[in-house]
């Protein structure tokens, strides 16, 4: 049939936008007419404009009475830019088909309602399951008020990420380090724990890519003890740090004057930041979609506190023994059935490496 094979078409220019339009969801569309396509296009980066409104303006005139795809409902209320129903409506589009509804308060049917009162042929669901997949972060960010958190492993066979003496570069090698920073790129923020700011210097950006949108650098800090000038700090790429209350005033000063957005949160259990209220806050300023690069201590209160949607183990074969660091912190657990349960969902080789895919439920 031809819906599915043109829904697909606009769901490949969607993946393209992850990474690069939140807090909007990362749509796809596509406008069709006896079989040639006459406009298609992705959500802009940064969300605006959105994918209806730049497909529409490719097709023109020729738009009336074809058929657009749309892998979200069109949106049917007034924000920074008119209803995109409403801009389907004005341009003579004859018939919409959609992969899934947009469950946002604001949309939440109203789209199909306002093309339907027009008179326009509405058809639903087509590829829904991919649809919802692709919009996993919008998604997660609308149910849970958080985001769709990616938590990222780089171990030995064994299970280590460092030696004794803390020589971890490079444990996997170029083409699993490749994938990740094409991961670090569909994803709107990449963090990391105090101690692998602190023992690594990371850059956390995309590289080897070409010139792409740079994700959000976020670290968790309680008490901001982190050297001031890092690569970090030296980079471009937007930088926040999620500290503590009590972290000192000096520290607060010197981070937000080497531009660095600071975000304090409530402590959790062990005086340690509330990850639950961080993940809150970081949903709230918008992102959508959150690559975790560790360290241990973080990675193992990710997985206690049941806030890890996927998990990806990039495993090398080599052996570091008991003297090497540990992938994970300490979780606490006496007993099996305490221990958090993942699913796996791909395994894929990549060079001398091989990558486990998990995700939760």
């Amino acid at each position: 049939m031809i819906d599915p094979r043109f829904m697909a078409h606009a769901l490949g220019l969607a993946r393209r936008g992850l990474g690069r339009v939140w807090p909007n969801p990362a749509v796809g569309c596509v406008i069709e007419r006896h079989g040639v396509i006459l406009g298609r296009a992705r959500t802009a980066d940064g969300g605006r404009p959105h994918a209806e409104t730049r497909a529409l303006a490719q097709a023109g005139g020729a738009a009336r009475g074809a058929t657009a795809y749309v892998t979200l409902e069109p949106c049917a209320h007034h924000g920074a830019t008119p209803p995109c129903a409403q801009a389907l409506i004005d341009a003579g589009i004859a018939r919409v088909v959609i992969a899934a509804r947009d469950p946002d308060p604001r949309v939440d049917g109203g789209g199909v309602a306002m093309l339907r009162a027009a008179g326009i042929e509405v058809i639903e669901g087509v590829l829904d399951s991919e649809a919802r997949s692709l919009q996993q972060g919008f998604l997660t960010r609308l149910a849970q008020g958080r985001p769709f958190v990616t938590l990222k492993l780089a171990t030995s066979i064994d299970g280590r990420i460092a030696t004794a003496s803390g020589d971890s570069q490079w444990i996997t090698g170029p083409e699993a380090r490749a994938h990740v920073h094409a991961q670090r790129a569909c994803h709107d923020a990449v963090m990391v724990g105090a101690g692998t700011a602190r023992n690594d210097d990371p850059q956390l950006t995309v590289r080897g890519m070409g010139e792409v949108p740079q994700p959000v650098r976020i670290v968790l800090s309680r008490r901001l003890d982190l050297p001031v000038d890092s690569a970090m700090t030296r980079g471009t790429a937007p930088v926040w740090m999620v500290h503590g209350s009590k972290a000192p005033e000096d520290r607060r000063a010197a981070f937000a004057a080497r531009g660095v957005s600071l975000i304090a949160c409530p402590a959790g259990p062990g005086g340690h930041i509330d990850l639950s209220a961080a993940l809150s806050e970081l949903a709230r300023r918008g992102l959508t979609r959150l690559y975790c690069e560790g360290g241990g201590t973080l990675a193992a209160a990710l997985l206690s506190g049941n806030l890890v949607d996927r998990l990806d183990c990039y495993t090398a074969g080599l052996a570091l023994g008991a003297e090497g660091t540990p992938a994970l912190g300490a979780m606490g657990l006496s007993v099996l059935s305490d221990a958090p349960r993942l699913r796996l969902s791909e395994v894929r080789t990549l060079g001398p490496d091989i990558l486990h895919r998990w995700t939760a439920g």
